[in-house]
């Protein structure tokens, strides 16, 4: 585990706001000099803190207007192993995460479709025909409010 600083800080709550900006940008928010800013990114990089930047899509504006959490019980643990579900299951495009868990089920998937009825179509065709699929849930996802998690 890396120490973190107040400016250290600063800095991640002020990149999970907005990835894109520069350290030039950053650092002048902040009172701090552009390679300083640069120096504390690049550290934070190197030692995992900062894992990537990702691209965050409109699903809707893209067509994909519906979202499902779908838990996932393996019917057949002893006979198909957890790594050919999650091979079979990653291979799926809709399927935008795989999280095995402890529970009731075994898996939570987050799947995307255009509407209600696409959802079915990847439910019976795509879903249900993986290997050792047994009990599963679906919950709608209604509406999201995204927090960018505990800086301290």
């Amino acid at each position: 585990m890396i120490e973190l600083d107040t400016t250290d800080r600063l800095i991640l709550r002020a990149l999970s706001q907005d990835a894109t900006q520069s350290a030039s940008a950053l650092g002048r928010s902040l009172g701090l000099s552009q390679p300083a800013t640069w120096r504390r990114i690049r550290r934070l990089h190197d030692s995992g803190v900062i894992k990537g930047q990702r691209l965050e899509l409109d699903r809707e504006r893209l067509g994909f207007g519906v979202t499902v959490f779908l838990g996932v019980k393996l019917a057949t643990k002893g006979r198909v192993s957890l790594e050919d579900f999650e091979r079979a299951v990653t291979a799926i495009p809709e399927v935008q995460t795989v999280e095995h868990i402890l529970g009731v089920y075994d898996y939570r998937l987050r799947i995307v479709a255009r509407d209600i009825s696409d959802f079915e179509r990847i439910l019976r065709r795509r879903i249900m025909m993986l290997p050792g699929v047994g009990d599963v849930e679906a919950n709608v996802l209604l509406s999201e409010e995204r927090r960018p998690g505990p800086i301290g």
